[in-house]
């Protein structure tokens, strides 16, 4: 019932209603951190943009497909969750939050990235999963210390080669996307410590020996005929890999696939 009513009063634009949704946003939170995510919000309250010593802003699972202007008033902000809303285009105001760290934006409706995103210079951490993305978004090899990049669940088919000038990537995630080979640029990237290709369409891998950083390698739910060949001590997931058992590997994945959730969790800490 609750949940009804936070809907209906959602479609309300009143400030009345606006505090029911999310409260009286009367004082900087202690910890710098406010979490507005579930509230049904189909617009954010100017208000939340007030509080310009704020580091965390989690704004998951409400009906948002754009923001207010007076967001770029969060200048010390490093961290923003938008993920699991309504946004067909990245709003240009997040482009100004320069100090970003972490920047969670899955589960929206995007297709493209604005140019403007290269601005965000200090962002470690971007999350694009199930999106609508059928290119590479090329602005994203402009992000220089970027260490942490999710692509899973969009209609990818190729990866572009300017993607080797992210010398900090350490991990990349591209399950469920349409690759049908072995992104090539990936081989000249000896400094990723974690390649995911999970459920794509590859049918030949080439030997991934050569990745000199490499710990660990997905590529289970691929129609391939070989395993990877991969340097002694690397962890490979899929068929063919480490155990001859595929139930085995297919616990594994699972496992891979937690580490992902518990490394956000360690990202969002830091």
């Amino acid at each position: 019932m609750g949940n009804v009513v936070r809907g209906a009063v959602a479609f309300v634009p009143s400030e009345r209603c606006q505090r029911f949704l999310v409260g009286d946003l009367k004082e900087m939170p202690l910890d710098r951190t406010l979490d507005l995510s579930s509230r049904q919000l189909r617009r954010l309250p100017v208000r939340a943009s007030a509080f310009d010593e704020l580091v965390k802003l989690y704004l998951s699972d409400n009906h948002l497909s754009n923001l207010p202007p007076e967001l770029r008033n969060l200048q010390k902000l490093q961290l923003l969750a938008l993920d699991f809303n309504c946004f067909e285009e990245l709003p240009l105001v997040v482009c100004s939050l320069v100090q970003l760290n972490i920047l969670y934006l899955g589960n929206n409706r995007l297709y493209r990235l604005p140019k403007e995103l290269r601005q965000l210079t200090e962002l470690k951490t971007l999350w694009l999963e199930t999106n609508c993305f059928t290119k590479f978004p090329r602005v994203i090899c402009e992000l220089p210390n970027i260490k942490t990049l999710h692509l899973g669940y969009n209609q990818l088919r190729s990866l572009p080669t300017e993607l080797e000038r992210l010398e900090e990537l350490r991990s990349i995630w591209l399950a469920g996307n349409l690759l049908n080979d072995f992104p090539p640029v990936l081989l000249k990237m000896h400094y990723l410590e974690v390649i995911d290709v999970d459920r794509n369409h590859i049918r030949q891998f080439p030997s991934l020996a050569c990745l000199r950083g490499l710990k660990l390698v997905i590529y289970d739910h691929n129609p391939c005929v070989n395993a990877p060949m991969v340097a002694d001590g690397v962890r490979r997931v899929g068929r063919w890999a480490d155990n001859s058992d595929d139930e085995e590997d297919e616990g594994d994945g699972k496992v891979a696939k937690a580490g992902v959730k518990a490394q956000g969790s360690l990202e969002e800490n830091e």
